[in-house]
């Protein structure tokens, strides 16, 4: 329903699904909402048998509310929240699911929610063989979804939630779906847009940080199942999993490493990413909440999940940037919090804002977050405060050139007719910068809040700015606050001696007393430079905010040894305050360890390599920074951002 006040009397108008207020209005009638409580108890049937299209048998677990005062089956019917996962429904759904992995299965069952929890075929106690992302996952995706709206007091609702790869695939699900659908609303927390550049790469290079400790945690996961359940029918399909996962990874890391067609952007990829399922969903109506964090593995893909969702949702195109102007759909909403991925939520209360979401969608109550004007709740890196805004990139934010000079950035362009830096391929750089925390999924982090503290290496990496394969860029103090608001671009000119390069530029927001803090990375292979036009971003000025790559077999162009190249870096966004006094630094460096590990067939056109880096009229490097005055920013993140 549209709300629309003619002569302060308010109609009702019925358009299928329930579209935004206008801001007038949004103010005149404000809504509340309030979490129900607790009106249930819990009951389970597990390892409920499912059978796919190919004959495969899946398995889930259904959790259902049951009348607290007799234990038996509650009356009515209820709509179905499902997760799929290739992590053991058992470690989801125990006792102590509220801590992982943003799960409350009892929070959402007491109050009115049937919750299937079903494991991935190939994983858990499902049959099959499991890769990463199978097509064949969505048809068994789709197949769940027809299940649970049918079972037992089911009202034919169906909700997708899970964060990770439990929220890829619920793009992946709605995907393979008729347009009419169960699926009514989505919830994923810290999932990806393209898997290629999201997960496996970063800037054409291979991002093997997370790669070897995701098989790991996959692989660890999966061989827990039979000792929680050990009496379980199923025990002798999860330990043949356990074993079997290998298949899967070693002819993939084989391709990647030796030049294959994987290594690339391309059909494998490009039918496990959700940016090709976005316009479907769209066209089909259904609301999805995102969360994100500012150093997630995933920070890149989950803003652009929600400017696709929104352009399309307008009428613009996908790929593009927002107009600073469009209007906002609130079926559609991001929250961007300060989170690594295995710290997603902390500080915050996701089982509310989920409950709120599904109920919105699910229930059709008349809630906040169906009528918001500011569908962006973005959190503040350095004030520590959240803010709620609509479009991305922040139309308040003005791209500001930095020119490099002799280890300064400067507004002004450079005069000189030459100058340039020297900087070393040297194969490995400290591991102390906030990419490792990002790329590790956030584990160090983890780990020292354990200990009542946090990895010193998040709050300064000046260790990253040390010996021949590091050069630095810093700006002079700013004389007022500004927020670093977006997208980052970073151009660099040089020539080097290989016919390959490697450059990471990290950006840092810099103390008074000298501490560099690091913010924000991006990367690029020197043959990958190649640019997208049409999917790439401009600030005003015309120079790039965020330039696309297509890392594809065809756009691979060797660098020429001693000629003079352009290198247009994408650098991650972010969203903080800097403050007046502080200053912004680039640092660029050849190698990013642990995080990117050159390929067996990318390394011998780098080893060797030494590149020039120049900051002369002739070829004027720079840093794009979309900066935007403090006192913009005024309209603070409500009752969704506070702590639980």
């Amino acid at each position: 329903m549209r709300h629309l006040r003619t002569l302060g009397v308010r109609v009702l108008v019925l358009v299928g699904l329930l579209a935004p207020l206008t801001v007038a209005a949004a103010r005149a009638q404000p809504t509340t909402w309030s979490p129900q409580a607790a009106a249930y108890g819990e009951g389970s049937m597990l390892d409920q048998p499912v059978t796919a299209s190919d004959g495969t048998v899946l398995r889930a677990d259904v959790w259902y509310p049951t009348d607290p005062a007799t234990g038996a089956e509650a009356r009515g019917t209820f709509p179905v929240l499902l997760q799929q996962t290739p992590y053991g429904k058992g470690n989801i759904a125990g006792a102590s699911s509220a801590a992982l992995a943003n799960n409350n299965v009892p929070y959402l069952v007491d109050r009115g929610y049937i919750v299937v929890i079903a494991d991935v075929r190939g994983t858990g106690d499902s049959g099959g063989s499991w890769g990463l992302f199978d097509p064949v996952q969505d048809t068994d995706g789709s197949t769940l979804v027809k299940w649970a709206a049918r079972l037992p007091h089911a009202d034919g609702k169906v909700g997708l939630f899970g964060e990770s790869y439990m929220g890829i695939n619920q793009f992946l699900t709605e995907g393979a779906l008729p347009d009419d659908s169960p699926v009514k609303a989505m919830f994923p927390i810290i999932s990806g847009n393209d898997i290629y550049r999201d997960m496996v790469t970063q800037g054409g290079l291979l991002d093997g940080e997370f790669s070897i400790a995701y098989v790991g945690l996959l692989a660890g996961l999966d061989a827990l199942n039979p000792l929680e359940n050990p009496s379980s029918s199923t025990v002798g399909v999860e330990v043949q999993h356990a074993g079997s996962l290998g298949s899967f990874d070693a002819p993939i890391a084989a391709s990647v490493e030796t030049d294959g067609t994987d290594a690339y952007d391309g059909a494998y990829w490009t039918e496990r990413s959700p940016i090709n399922v976005l316009p479907k969903l769209v066209r089909d109506h259904i609301p999805a909440f995102l969360v994100g964090g500012w150093n997630d593995l995933f920070e890149h893909g989950e803003l652009l999940n929600y400017t696709s969702l929104q352009n399309l949702s307008a009428g613009r195109p996908q790929n593009g940037p927002m107009s600073p102007t469009q209007k906002v759909d609130p079926r559609y909403q991001l929250m961007m919090g300060p989170w690594e991925h295995v710290t997603t939520g902390t500080g915050a209360d996701l089982s509310r804002v989920e409950l709120e979401w599904f109920d919105t969608w699910l229930r059709n109550e008349d809630t906040p977050l169906r009528h918001t004007t500011t569908p962006m709740h973005l959190f503040d890196v350095h004030a520590k405060q959240w803010v709620d805004t609509s479009t991305w990139p922040i139309p308040q934010a003005t791209a500001t050139r930095e020119y490099f000079g002799a280890g300064t950035l400067a507004a002004t362009p450079p005069t000189a007719a030459t100058g340039s830096a020297p900087i070393a391929f040297v194969g490995a750089t400290t591991p102390c910068d906030i990419q490792t925390d990002q790329w590790g999924a956030g584990a160090l982090a983890l780990a020292t809040s354990y200990l009542g503290t946090t990895d010193p290496c998040d709050s300064n990496d000046s260790t990253l700015e040390l010996g021949p394969g590091a050069l630095t860029y810093t700006t002079a103090p700013l004389t007022q606050p500004k927020v670093l608001a977006g997208p980052i671009d970073a151009t660099v000119y040089a020539t080097a001696t290989t016919t390959n390069t490697e450059m990471v530029a990290t950006i840092e927001e810099v103390t008074p007393s000298g501490q560099p803090v690091p913010l924000t990375s991006g990367a690029l292979l020197g043959s990958m430079r190649a640019i997208d036009p049409a999917n790439s971003w401009e600030g005003a000025d015309g120079a790039p905010l965020l330039p696309y790559h297509p890392y594809t077999v065809a756009s691979q162009e060797p660098v020429v040894p001693g000629q003079m190249t352009r290198y247009d870096i994408e650098v991650f966004p972010t969203f903080t305050t800097v403050p007046a006094g502080w200053r912004l630094r680039l640092t660029l460096t050849t190698s990013d360890t642990p995080h990117l590990l050159p390929t067996l067939a990318q390394l011998p056109g780098l080893l060797g390599g030494v590149y020039e880096v120049a900051d002369h009229r002739g070829a004027a490097s720079f840093v794009n920074f979309p900066l935007a005055p403090l006192s913009t920013f005024v309209t603070p993140c409500g009752e969704i951002c506070a702590a639980p």
